[in-house]
């Protein structure tokens, strides 16, 4: 997902008025002061939102990740070596196998709860993305 957040937050610094830049040259301004004080914090609210959309793309996406990477079926502790299971895997194989054959509610339950885990996870990512763009974001005078 790096070239998607590349390409956002590129296309968010673009649009970014070529006017305000040129007024904080004619104050004085250094030219990394202008893109710390000026054009990020006017693009930050499009970069938020794309860095956002991309990680969420990259939870939700369960099929290049079956293709690619394979399913753990052991709890790994070592986050930096050997298999990992991600979410949208587990929920997978919870319904498509169940632990037991006598007690398909279980298997199913358990599916549920990583879907819940799944779905509040991407809402606190938007709701993080929401909380910077709103403390960055450029000040009216109203």
């Amino acid at each position: 997902m790096i070239p998607v957040v590349v390409r956002s937050t590129e296309e968010m610094l673009k649009i970014v008025p070529n006017e305000l830049r040129e007024a904080a040259y004619a104050l004085g301004v250094r030219k990394w002061q202008t893109i710390a004080r000026v054009v990020i914090p006017t693009a930050i609210s499009g970069i938020a939102s794309g860095v956002t959309l991309a990680i969420a793309r990259v939870i939700g996406e369960t099929a290049p990740i079956l293709v690619t990477a394979g399913f753990a079926s052991s709890i790994n502790m070592n986050v930096f070596g050997g298999w990992m299971s991600t979410l949208p895997t587990f929920i997978y194989y919870q319904i498509l196998t169940p632990t037991s054959p006598t007690n398909i509610a279980a298997s199913t339950q358990r599916a549920w709860a990583a879907a819940l885990v799944l779905i509040v996870m991407v809402m606190l990512l938007n709701l993080a993305a929401r909380v910077i763009a709103r403390f960055f974001a450029p000040k009216t005078s109203r």
